[in-house]
């Protein structure tokens, strides 16, 4: 597959092997693995506009399921797609880029709270506004974090 824009080139071949076997025993570390990807990835640089080099990525995959190449690469990208919308989202309203904490499971800890508010703050229905809207309200609004946590006062 070949993508083009933002001053690259970047093409993919996907390589699926669905005989996990010659793995041995490390296979039977991962249950229901029904196939491995290869992704080899060269990014060539058009024009000034792209960031950073050119060059060759291999990227290895695991999967529970038996799929063609041209679906696993498909697989993956939707993944990743998924992956890096949540995380903007998270890094738009929560401003996680910027999170500083590096001890112990402090940013383990820190990432559940804010997947657990951005859950609780997109499954608030009574207005229609942004995320970061809704966030500034539920810190200044008792009675709306409230209504975002699901509780009714006594």
């Amino acid at each position: 597959m070949v993508d083009k824009g933002h001053g690259r080139i970047e093409t993919r071949q996907c390589v699926v092997a669905h005989d996990v076997s010659a793995l041995g025993e490390v296979a039977a570390q991962w249950r229901g693995l029904r196939s491995v990807g290869r992704i080899r990835s060269t990014r060539e640089i058009v024009n000034g506009r792209a960031k950073g080099e050119g060059g060759t990525e291999w990227r290895y995959y695991i999967s529970s399921t038996q799929l063609s190449p041209e679906r696993f690469e498909a697989a993956v990208r939707t993944h990743w797609g998924i992956e890096n919308q949540c995380h903007w989202v998270l890094d738009m309203t929560f401003s996680e880029d910027d999170c500083r904490i590096r001890v112990g499971d402090g940013a383990e800890n820190f990432a559940i709270l804010r997947r657990m508010s951005l859950n609780l703050l997109k499954q608030e229905k009574s207005r229609k506004t942004s995320l970061n809207i809704k966030r500034q309200k539920a810190a200044w609004s008792p009675k709306y974090l409230e209504t975002v946590l699901g509780i009714s006062p006594k």
